[in-house]
């Protein structure tokens, strides 16, 4: 059997004091691609925040890349986070600096020290998502499509073991949307794991994979038909 990058048994996901999503039971296996959908409000934003540790998990149990999540301290976090790789709908891009000096701070941040190595790796990661030569731009001479590439490339600097990508297509047209998807598509092929919230029925039916949805309090798998 594969190895569990992410398990949740009996588990309640709160924002603060409301009772979001009840009696959570699912596992991701390494090397998955996992959707997760929803109607806006059914949960899955506070689903993701729980997993990276902006939400306590306050009731069940849950394991994510080796970490108990009913365990997780404040100090844990950015370990955490290293072991995952984050993208956002809304990019993070840093405004006052360029592509690779966005990478280098994450790099930074994360321990990295030696500028040669950390030279190396950005040009890999931008090499994946198709964006080698766009490392001097600003977040603001790129198109969306481009700055969604680069918040892929920086999620995948310190080679993560799970890859949590929330509505990454949701500021994106369609043409630009399915640019994305083949990215995430190539580095699912690579070997990564990889759980995707969307509200994107189409690129569901264009890239069809293991699907779950919350709806009513709970998030359940669902069997896709062929169309």
């Amino acid at each position: 059997m594969s190895e569990i990058n992410l398990e949740l048994k009996n588990a309640a996901i709160f924002q603060k004091e409301s009772l979001i999503l009840n009696d959570v039971n699912l596992d991701v296996r390494k090397g998955e691609f996992v959707y997760l959908i929803g109607k806006t409000g059914s949960g899955k934003s506070s689903f993701m925040k729980t997993l990276y540790g902006d939400l306590p998990l306050r009731q069940g149990t849950g394991s994510i890349v080796g970490y108990d999540l009913t365990k997780l301290r404040e100090k844990d976090i950015p370990f955490l986070r290293r072991k995952l790789g984050i993208v956002f709908q809304d990019f993070k891009l840093l405004p006052d600096r360029n592509i690779n000096n966005n990478l280098s701070f994450v790099l930074k941040a994360t321990g990295w020290k030696d500028s040669h190595k950390m030279a190396l790796k950005i040009e890999d990661v931008l090499g994946k998502v198709g964006m080698k030569t766009k490392g001097f731009k600003f977040p603001h001479e790129l198109s969306g499509g481009e700055q969604q590439r680069v918040a892929i490339a920086r999620a995948l600097l310190n080679d993560p073991e799970l890859i949590l990508a929330d509505e990454p297509t949701g500021n994106l047209d369609p043409q630009t949307s399915v640019e994305v998807m083949k990215v995430l598509q190539e580095i699912h092929k690579s070997g990564r794991t990889i759980l995707m919230a969307t509200h994107d029925y189409a690129l569901i039916l264009k890239y069809p994979s293991k699907t779950l949805k919350c709806d009513g309090n709970k998030i359940f798998e669902v069997v896709q038909r062929a169309v």
